[in-house]
């Protein structure tokens, strides 16, 4: 009799166990062919794909994703069982009761929740008046560059989908230069080995999307900047630091490979402008003279101007280096103000003494400041720290604020846009999350000053 019930008692033991890990299988399988459903345009091919995935999944944030959404479908999953058992052994309304009650109202009070909290951060009283006559009505770029110099510029992503919506939206807001943005990857500050294209000129799918977009803005008399970022999942590229020096010698080598084979594309596509590296302070520290003879090569390729992307608190004492660059080029997220929704002499007052440096860096270098980027979130505090991305938490509470962004870009221009030293500026970005610019007032004050 004990050795049945031991035995009875081991099988729904085991019987348990292997329903548990058949869910739990179910569950891993269906959460990464999801993942991989909405990742699948990103890669060329299957092998690609897995290849991507993999890399993905072996990052910390890509592991925090995996685990949310397994999460997620294992209580979908367990929900559905446990209903299902429900409606076998009590029948349909009490399955369908407990379900009212112990599924649906959560999730309905959950929503209403976030709902009323989003209503509360999004709701905004700013009437603003849009100025329709400040807008270009022409079907190509009017090109006062030609006339001032002064550059009316854009970071825009995509640039290719949706192509005749996009070129007449930059065209209507006077916008003349777009920086066109090539990303290629390298995974933490202390990873020597950067993604590098399989050969340099050999135009990859992404690539030839970039040239074609290019073509398609000097179609409409846009100028074009191509400024290619390095991207890190974890850590910022101006941290990049290695304790030996082989090390440097082969992260530079692959940096150097990515240069060569973008100043390929610059050259090949007639761009107007190349950025040649984007607030890698460490390395300019690091490796000068690889820099100079980077420069060097740049040009005996490419035929136009270039410029380098400072941040904005970077040390510019490499005076060799900069005498090289065509611009000065500066990624302008200065502080301004130290209280959320200020007034617009409050955003002008604090750009009074980064004037005054900005000044003596031009003067110094007789050269011209760019601003490669500069952006404002649309919240409250957006003048505070205006480098800072939203988390998602932080989208979820921070107070929504169009007019201080607004403001900021007032601000900006009635303090800037006259100064001879001031050669122009490419806005963050197009249809940024947090630094949205299209359908915001800050689009129509920038069509107003872009216009004059």
């Amino acid at each position: 009799m004990f050795i049945k019930f031991t035995s009875l008692k081991y099988q729904k033991l085991k019987n348990r166990i292997l329903q548990a890990l058949k869910i739990y299988l179910f569950t891993w399988l269906s959460c990464i062919l999801f993942f991989l459903y909405f990742t699948f345009s990103r890669a060329e091919n299957l092998l690609e794909l897995i290849s991507w995935f993999l890399s993905i999944a072996t990052r910390t944030n890509g592991l925090i994703i995996i685990h949310v959404l397994f999460l997620l479908f294992y209580i979908l999953f367990r929900s559905i069982k446990y209903y299902i058992t429900v409606y076998k052994t009590k029948g349909s309304k009490i399955a369908f009761k407990q379900f009212l009650i112990r599924f649906l109202l959560p999730i309905f009070l959950l929503v209403i929740i976030i709902k009323g909290f989003i209503y509360y951060n999004q709701n905004e009283n700013f009437d603003y008046k849009w100025n329709y006559e400040a807008e270009n009505k022409n079907n190509k770029t009017k090109k006062r560059f030609l006339v001032d110099g002064k550059i009316r510029g854009m970071n825009a992503f995509n640039v290719g989908r949706r192509k005749n919506l996009q070129t007449s939206e930059y065209l209507k807001s006077n916008i003349e230069w777009i920086a066109v943005i090539p990303y290629f990857y390298q995974e933490t500050e202390n990873s020597k080995k950067i993604e590098t294209p399989d050969e340099i000129g050999n135009w990859s799918r992404r690539d030839s999307g970039f040239i074609k977009d290019i073509r398609i803005l000097k179609d409409k008399d846009f100028f074009v900047m191509i400024k290619p970022h390095l991207w890190m999942s974890e850590g910022w590229r101006s941290n990049i630091n290695f304790k030996v020096e082989s090390d440097w010698d082969s992260w530079f080598e692959n940096y150097r490979t990515n240069m060569i084979h973008y100043a390929e594309m610059a050259q090949k596509t007639n761009a107007d402008l190349f950025c040649i590296g984007t607030e890698l302070k460490s390395s300019l520290k690091q490796q000068p003279q690889k820099w100079l003879a980077l420069i060097r090569e740049i040009k005996s390729i490419y035929k136009g101007k270039i410029t380098y992307a400072a941040n904005w608190d970077d040390d510019l004492s490499f005076t060799e280096f900069w005498n090289e660059m065509d611009y000065i080029g500066v990624q302008a997220y200065y502080p301004l103000t130290k209280n959320s929704s200020p007034n617009l002499e409050e955003i002008k007052n604090g750009w009074d003494k980064h004037i005054v440096h900005l000044k003596e860096i031009s003067e110094r270098f007789n050269k011209q400041i760019l601003f490669t980027e500069i952006g404002y979130r649309a919240d409250t505090k957006a003048t505070i720290k205006p480098w800072e991305w939203s988390n998602t938490f932080q989208r979820f509470i921070r107070k929504k604020s169009e007019e201080t962004q607004q403001l900021a870009y007032e601000a900006l221009f009635e303090k800037l846009w006259n100064e001879d030293f001031f050669a122009g500026l490419f806005p963050w970005e197009w249809t940024s999350s947090d630094f949205p610019i299209y359908k915001k007032p800050a689009q129509n004050t920038i069509t107003i000053w872009y216009g004059k």
